[in-house]
């Protein structure tokens, strides 16, 4: 090998050893973030929830009741600057409790600390557009309908909780929001997904249909909302992401070196490892 070959080897070694640490750095932050926010989600689950309560049910329903008591909470002057994606805002503003996708996002945030498992669900315009979000439970081995920002649970005539299926019946959702006082019938299940793929330009409803065809149950098989919806999580993952992307470029082009280069070079588990068992080692006494 050449020596330009080399001095470009090592621009590659330092710039992947770079980007790793950054990555590794950002991982840790991010680490760090998302366990506060389960820890604060975490206190106020607790004081909103009774761990006494005995069903899926009765943990929803205590969640909307808290949304729907309305006790003191924050004004902004500017709402449109708020953090839609973070639970200690979403859960503290008036006006975020009060739009659909925050009200959602402050309810699935607070359920999943209270052991329930939820998701999101878009309801979309027939040209792919979000006209509604609303929250999916699981209760008694069925995925119901819960609205936040009407802070109820979708209920048939006779009381029974509704699944987003059910509620493709023209009839069945008359009833159910005949009960809900204002509520637009616009607001209907003929078309709803877990993630909006339309939101990117170009490629997004090309997307959709290619991960259809390979996959056709890909929107449910992972809990999206709590990527899409909580910030930390997002950062979080992304982090993970990349660090581990250049720890398996790191690890590449080691070998490239120590296969291909032959060139000497720093090895971090080598050193390590004799720094450890020099540490361990008890001296000799002559």
């Amino acid at each position: 090998m050449t020596p330009s070959n080399h001095r470009l080897f090592r621009a590659a070694w330092w710039g992947a050893n770079l980007l790793f640490s950054v990555s590794f750095l950002a991982l840790l932050l991010a680490s760090g973030w998302e366990y506060s926010v389960r820890r604060y989600l975490d206190g106020f689950s607790d004081a909103i929830v009774p761990a006494s309560l005995p069903s899926e049910e009765k943990k929803a329903e205590a969640l909307l009741a808290w949304m729907r008591a309305e006790p003191m909470r924050a004004v902004a002057e500017v709402s449109t600057v708020l953090p839609t994606r973070d639970p200690q805002f979403t859960l503290n503003y008036q006006q975020l409790l009060r739009a659909c996708g925050t009200a959602t996002n402050a309810f699935l945030n607070l359920a999943r600390l209270s052991d329930l498992r939820v998701r999101r669900l878009l309801l979309l315009s027939r040209d792919g557009r979000a006209k509604h979000v609303v929250a999916e439970i699981l209760i008694g081995g069925r995925w119901v309908v819960a609205d936040p920002s009407y802070r109820t649970l979708l209920r048939d005539a006779r009381g029974r909780l509704l699944t987003r299926n059910e509620l493709q019946d023209p009839a069945i959702f008359r009833q159910a929001i005949s009960q809900i006082p204002g509520y637009p019938p616009e607001y209907d299940y003929s078309r709803f997904a877990h993630v909006r793929l339309e939101r990117l330009p170009f490629v997004g409803s090309g997307l959709r249909r290619l991960f259809d065809s390979i996959y056709p149950n890909w929107d449910e098989a992972l809990d999206w909302s709590l990527i899409l919806e909580r910030r930390s999580f997002a950062a979080l993952l992304a982090a993970l992401l990349l660090t581990v992307s250049f720890l398996l470029l790191r690890q590449l082009l080691a070998w490239y070196a120590d296969r291909r280069l032959r060139i000497p070079r720093f090895h971090v588990r080598r050193h390590l490892l004799r720094a450890g068992a020099t540490f361990f080692t008890s001296p000799e006494i002559k």
